[in-house]
């Protein structure tokens, strides 16, 4: 399991609780709770906490396959994991029905688009 390490005024400001401004920043305040190390606080990111070697970049155990294209997409096999990047609406769509016809696992699919086709299947 990742730790959360959560920036300093994440409770005070409700932008920095965003997904993008979650970044950690270094504590440098002289009275600042964080820095100090106190009880009941956030932990400060330090030496030790991060995750080994072998499992670095992984999902799963198993490394993810970034596909940009459909020629990178035949050449999937059956339980990749896949994520699709730097792909438009259209072109990702395809890419999708070709990945599940090789039996790929898609890790970051666009839930847009699958529930308008259930929307439109089931009526």
């Amino acid at each position: 399991m990742t730790r959360k390490f959560l920036r300093t005024g994440t409770k005070k400001y409700k932008k920095l609780g965003k997904k993008k401004k979650e970044k950690w920043r270094r504590a440098r305040g002289r009275d600042n709770k964080i820095r100090e190390k106190r009880k009941s606080r956030p932990r400060k990111v330090e030496i030790g906490f991060r995750t080994n070697k072998k499992g670095r970049g992984k999902i799963k155990g198993k490394d993810p396959i970034f596909i940009e294209n459909l020629k990178q997409a035949e050449k999937v096999r059956k339980g990749d994991l896949i994520i699709i990047r730097r792909v438009g609406k259209k072109k990702r769509q395809e890419i999708e029905k070709k990945i599940k016809e090789k039996g790929g696992k898609i890790i970051n699919l666009s839930r847009k688009n699958e529930s308008k086709k259930e929307k439109e299947a089931s009526s």
